[in-house]
């Protein structure tokens, strides 16, 4: 089963149950799912799709950031528990120390010697951890390999 499979199979039992948050908030992916293949004249296998629900979780986690900025809880809780359902769709997300060895066998396999390589490895890095892990967070751990190495 695709994760647009998925995604449509969840829909319908969200519909079932009437669960108007995971309803709304997969009807919001499906669109944007949508609005990517228009962009590219294709279909989009799941890759692509997690790009999608990856662009959404970024998105949910400033929304987050910015409510609790401005001392609204209830939207707060209303986008954490959004960003819940989301990273159910999303492979499981890779700690720190996963990024961090994942990031030194790319430094190794290029041969970077310092910041000035960090191009060459977060161009063969981050295809690696797509969906799995943060972009801001791995460019944090590959700055921080490079700056000491």
């Amino acid at each position: 089963m695709t994760l647009q499979e998925k995604l449509r199979a969840d829909l319908k039992q969200a519909m079932k149950s009437s669960d108007d948050t995971r309803k709304s908030l997969i009807r919001l992916v499906l669109a944007g799912v949508k609005n990517t293949e228009i962009d590219k004249g294709a279909p989009i296998d799941d890759s692509g799709v997690i790009d999608v629900i990856s662009r959404e979780v970024k998105r949910h986690r400033e929304s987050i950031a910015e409510f609790g900025k401005g001392n609204r809880h209830d939207l707060v809780a209303k986008e954490e528990a959004e960003l819940t359902i989301l990273l159910e769709y999303l492979p499981p997300q890779l700690s720190r120390e996963e990024i961090a060895e994942a990031a030194r066998k790319v430094i190794e396999q290029v041969g970077a010697r310092g910041p000035g390589d960090k191009g060459k490895v977060m161009s063969q890095l981050m295809p690696q951890l797509k969906g799995k892990g943060e972009g801001r967070e791995i460019n944090e751990v590959v700055s921080e390999l490079l700056a000491s190495s």
